[in-house]
């Protein structure tokens, strides 16, 4: 039973991220609706321009942070601009705009892998020294502890975002019905414009952390995107909240899952988690 600790602290650090990433893919959900692949490749944007910017120019590493996020948010509003737009205008089916979303990851995953090659990288050394602590048995690095500090406070900036300024009830009328929105006089092409950008943002912000956690590599977006989006069905996708409880109900089912049996076995159990929710509870645990 000495496992049972770290068991939890590696469920929580892993459900931060999945948390992180849920809330940027159920933005863009909520209000464009429909599964945005390209999203996942977001979070190599903001990784790499870390790793280009302040590991090989030197340049200071919250320089790398800034421009990482603010990249990788250009990056998914000009690919909304020029590609899911105008697909949008002309009717364009959510299968189309997936398909259309594939063709993005698949797109700019291949050019970051010309630019960096497939190598995998690690950003842990731009960072002086990664203090371990314990915690309730658990283990944790400054890194880890630093994601669920940045998890929570996201959250809860994201949560006075929606609901307190202009900007939050526009995002939320267009959820709830985008041609009532148009007709009270919203500029939903504009709201969602910035939405593509908040959410592009924040899917840099994930990929950084998880480059400082881990590391990074060309097609690290995938998995991570298919993790958000079972954590986002789960929770119950389009809800930003039940996102957050898909995201960490995932993370201890993958890592007490994988007590006994192989780790290899973690995206099996991720995905037998989505069955039973889509069969039993298809709408989540929160609708939206």
């Amino acid at each position: 039973m000495e496992i049972v600790p770290q068991l939890i602290a590696n469920s929580l650090i892993a459900g931060s991220i999945y948390a992180i990433l849920t809330l940027g893919f159920n933005l863009t959900y909520a209000t464009a609706k429909f599964i945005d692949m390209g999203f996942g490749v977001l979070t190599a944007v903001g990784g790499y321009s870390v790793f280009y910017i302040s590991k090989t120019l030197g340049a200071p590493f919250w320089i790398g942070v800034i421009a990482g996020v603010l990249l990788a948010g250009l990056v998914s509003f000009l690919t909304y601009r020029f590609v899911y737009k105008p697909l949008r205008a002309r009717k364009a089916s959510g299968a189309v705009l997936l398909i259309a979303s594939l063709g993005v990851l698949t797109a700019l995953q291949a050019f970051i892998a010309i630019l960096f090659t497939s190598q995998f990288q690690t950003l842990s050394g731009l960072l002086s020294g990664n203090r371990i602590f314990e915690i309730f048995g658990g283990t944790f690095t400054a890194v880890q502890l630093s994601i669920f500090c940045i998890g929570a406070l996201l959250f809860a900036l994201l949560a006075l975002l929606l609901k307190y300024t202009l900007f939050g009830k526009a995002v939320t009328a267009i959820s709830d019905d985008e041609e009532v929105a148009q007709i009270v006089g919203i500029n939903t092409s504009r709201i969602m414009g910035k939405v593509f950008f908040l959410s592009g943002a924040i899917g840099g912000l994930a990929g950084i952390l998880i480059g400082l956690d881990t590391g990074i590599e060309p097609i690290m977006g995938l998995p991570w995107l298919l993790a958000a989006v079972v954590a986002a069905i789960v929770g119950g996708i389009g809800n930003i909240y039940g996102g957050i409880a898909g995201a960490f109900l995932l993370a201890f089912a993958e890592n007490f899952g994988i007590w006994k049996i192989a780790g290899e076995w973690k995206s099996a159990i991720a995905f037998g988690v989505l069955l039973i929710f889509l069969v039993w509870r298809p709408q989540g645990i929160f609708k939206r």
